[in-house]
């Protein structure tokens, strides 16, 4: 009976602790965006103790995938798939990473497309509403730290290329930027005319400029002050993967420091749940400084 007694101390006093370090998750917070003309939604992880006090946070935006087939792409893709939050209320708790804001936008556009995009048949102008209204949105709402030190961005696949082109497009806006197994390319007629067959061919090739940062960096000087932590991973069975490595060898051509990772791996949540821990110590750690 003694020991059912002091086991049973022993329970109560530890639920407090594993209380304090649990973070809490809001699924489908919402917003609305006088840009894209409809509501949008956004999954938003707030960490221990930011309900029992009033100190401020670091804040990682997290773009998910268009993919892959048989899962639903959209803003909780990270906490179902990704199983955020178990990783973040250990990582934290563990003091592997600093407590933070992580915060996941929906760019899924129904059944036309998923696009972070600012939308070449002008419709759904994504990566306006994600500076002009979705971060602005954000910092209104919580604790998060606005300067520039304390605001990461990552992503996988189609988010991983956004995280380059909005990194390159605002580079006042992120000091550090993790690009997952990114869906990055140079002009690709097939592919484009694909995806936007009613849009003309020089309407694309000129709307597509922008985002294509192999060749933004190609025609960077070489030696170039960066202010940005590149951080750039892939599968070495992604079919991305040369895609990736393309933009490494021109990174490293031009004097672009960054980290590299090709590890074993696929164009798939196993892969991006394998890397999590890697790089979301590399954003923290740049947290830390």
């Amino acid at each position: 009976m003694r020991y059912f007694i002091v086991l049973g101390v022993i329970l109560w006093n530890t639920l407090p602790v594993n209380a304090q370090n649990q973070g809490k998750v809001y699924e489908a917070k919402t917003l609305v965006s006088s840009i894209l003309k409809k509501e949008r939604h956004y999954s938003i992880y707030l960490p221990p103790g930011y309900d029992t006090s009033d100190s401020t946070y670091p804040v990682l935006y997290l773009l998910h995938p268009a993919g892959p087939r048989n899962t639903v792409p959209d803003h909780r893709s990270w906490l179902y798939y990704g199983e955020l939050k178990h990783y973040l209320d250990n990582a934290i708790a563990n003091g592997d990473i600093v407590p933070m804001i992580v915060v996941t936008p929906d760019a899924n556009y129904g059944a036309k497309r998923i696009s972070y995009f600012n939308d070449p048949e002008g419709d759904f102008d994504f990566e306006d509403f994600f500076f002009k209204e979705f971060i602005p949105h954000i910092e209104q709402n919580y604790r998060c730290r606005r300067d520039r030190d304390s605001k990461a961005i990552a992503g996988a696949s189609l988010g991983g290329a956004a995280v380059i082109q909005y990194a390159v497009h605002q580079p006042e806006e992120f000091s550090v930027a993790c690009a997952l197994s990114g869906a990055v390319r140079k002009y690709d007629s097939q592919y484009l005319k694909g995806k936007y067959p009613n849009v003309s061919e020089k309407i694309l090739m000129d709307w597509y400029k922008p985002y294509d940062v192999i060749s933004f960096f190609e025609n960077q000087p070489k030696d170039a002050e960066q202010n940005i932590k590149w951080y750039i991973s892939s599968g070495d069975d992604d079919h991305l993967s040369p895609n990736n490595v393309m933009l490494h060898t021109v990174l490293k051509a031009k004097g672009v420091e960054h980290e590299f990772r090709i590890q074993n791996g696929a164009h798939d949540w196993t892969y991006w749940r394998g890397i999590l821990p890697d790089f979301m110590s590399f954003i923290s750690n740049s947290f830390r400084k």
